[in-house]
């Protein structure tokens, strides 16, 4: 039988390189490790510093915890459109690390020279947060250009790893160097997580190649994707999922340590490897969500995890007994919220993207990380000011309360099976052809 040229069969295109081999994903990946365990360390210095040496107040420890997150609701819309009027994202990135590194430096130096105190280590969250917020908004578009497009899906869950493992190591790194160094001089750890990111963000050789965004306007295209949010009925019941879990998630987080130190006298060795018992059950999650996905879909799984977000929560509100007991459910229970929390994230996003239009991806991320990123400040201040009127138990048993209305906003949406509408990606719409190029994006949901 004869073959005509238009029937030879098309050559093979190569295997592209694994990711674990290419140099330049490689130390991004190392870079965001390391930075996030530092970060991780600190979450657990901090307040220590606060609680232990300098005996700061409920209210207090709200504001302290609010702090991380307020730079979310200042800035988190308009680094998105910064990021997207880059050509290059990488100086950003590194700026941003070397900013976090020297102000986490000024902890253990205040400290040495006896002028600590709770409001510095307020400015000292805020100054980080805000770096954060601007690093964050300038990595999800520099993953593209060192990944290929058939690996940018596997490059962004390789980076979200980083978070359980970062939750297993920081955390049992930070109880060591407190119990060694004491608690301001182990905030010098993050700092040196901050410079070591830098250093290898440096060291990556992929030119980047961006054209900035066409833009109808900063505010315009802001509040286009704050209507997309709104209006579409599963975004809408994500975004809303997201705030509520986030707002109760910190209002306990801000009375967290307290209460554990205080009231259920857990050492404080011993509540970092708790936190990390969280980070393996992150890991944990991850792994069994991409096979379980596979066979249920996102939908059935979301749906099935919202249920159990209150478990750690109520469990910490109610448990009593000895030291040996405490300690054992409480790893339990965290060990379970870590799967739940990364199976809901891991979830939400797929979801995000499906129903998304590519046009409005970024806008739409930008939109909800304000959103359910930036209601952590309002949680962490009502957390810790309800505990000075009504006291550090009950305060944790209307957070597992609260939690627990996330249920609602899946279950009564169309992403419950036999409710769910069809439904199409809402595409932007078109720029007028006037308008002017403008040159300027634990248990808490990611």
């Amino acid at each position: 039988m004869k073959h005509s040229l238009h029937d030879s069969p098309e050559p093979a295109k190569a295997a592209p390189v694994p990711l674990r081999k290419q140099r330049d994903y490689r130390l991004l990946w190392t870079a965001r490790t390391i930075s996030v365990t530092g970060s991780e360390v600190s979450k657990l210095a901090i307040p220590l510093t606060a609680v232990a040496l300098l005996a700061a107040s409920p209210a207090q420890m709200g504001m302290l915890t609010a702090a991380a997150s307020v730079p979310a609701l200042l800035f988190g819309l308009q680094s998105g459109a910064i990021a997207d009027r880059l050509t290059r994202h990488r100086p950003l990135m590194i700026a941003c690390e070397l900013v976090s590194c020297a102000a986490a430096v000024t902890v253990p130096l205040a400290w040495l020279l006896g002028v600590l105190n709770v409001t510095w280590l307020i400015i000292v969250a805020l100054v980080i947060g805000t770096a954060g917020v601007l690093f964050r908004a300038a990595n999800f578009p520099h993953v593209a250009s060192i990944t290929g497009p058939e690996q940018r899906t596997e490059a962004m869950a390789g980076l979200q790893t980083t978070y359980s493992v970062a939750s297993v190591a920081g955390p049992s790194l930070g109880g060591l160097l407190v119990q060694l160094l004491t608690a301001p001089l182990a905030v010098l750890a993050e700092a040196l997580s901050f410079l070591a990111s830098a250093l290898l963000l440096r060291a990556i050789r992929t030119p980047e190649r961006n054209t900035p965004a066409v833009s109808k306007g900063m505010w315009r295209d802001i509040l286009e994707g704050l209507k997309v949010n709104i209006t579409h009925p599963v975004l809408r019941a994500l975004l809303f999922a997201g705030v509520t879990i986030n707002f109760f998630a910190m209002a306990y987080t801000a009375v967290y340590m307290l209460y554990m130190v205080n009231t259920l006298n857990i050492p404080k060795g011993l509540i970092g490897v708790l936190i990390a018992f969280s980070g393996a059950g992150g890991l944990l999650g991850a792994w069994l969500t991409a096979r379980l996905s596979k066979r249920y879909g996102e939908n059935r799984i979301l749906l099935v995890v919202v249920l159990f977000f209150p478990l750690e929560i109520l469990t910490v509100g109610l448990i009593s007994g000895p030291l040996w007991w405490k300690f054992g459910v409480l790893a339990l229970t965290g060990t379970a919220v870590g799967v739940i929390v990364v199976s809901f994230a891991t979830c939400m996003n797929a979801i995000v993207l499906q129903e998304t239009d590519p046009q409005l991806r970024g806008r739409v991320n930008a939109t909800m990380t304000f959103a359910i990123q930036g209601v952590l400040s309002l949680g962490g201040l009502v957390g810790g000011f309800l505990a000075e009127i009504i006291g550090l138990r009950p305060v944790i048993i209307v957070c597992a309360g609260g939690i627990a209305l996330a249920t609602f906003w899946i279950w009564f949406s169309p992403i419950r099976p036999g409710h769910r509408r069809p439904t199409r990606p809402i595409t932007p719409s078109p720029p007028p052809s006037t308008e002017p190029f403008i040159t300027t994006k634990r248990h808490s949901a990611p």
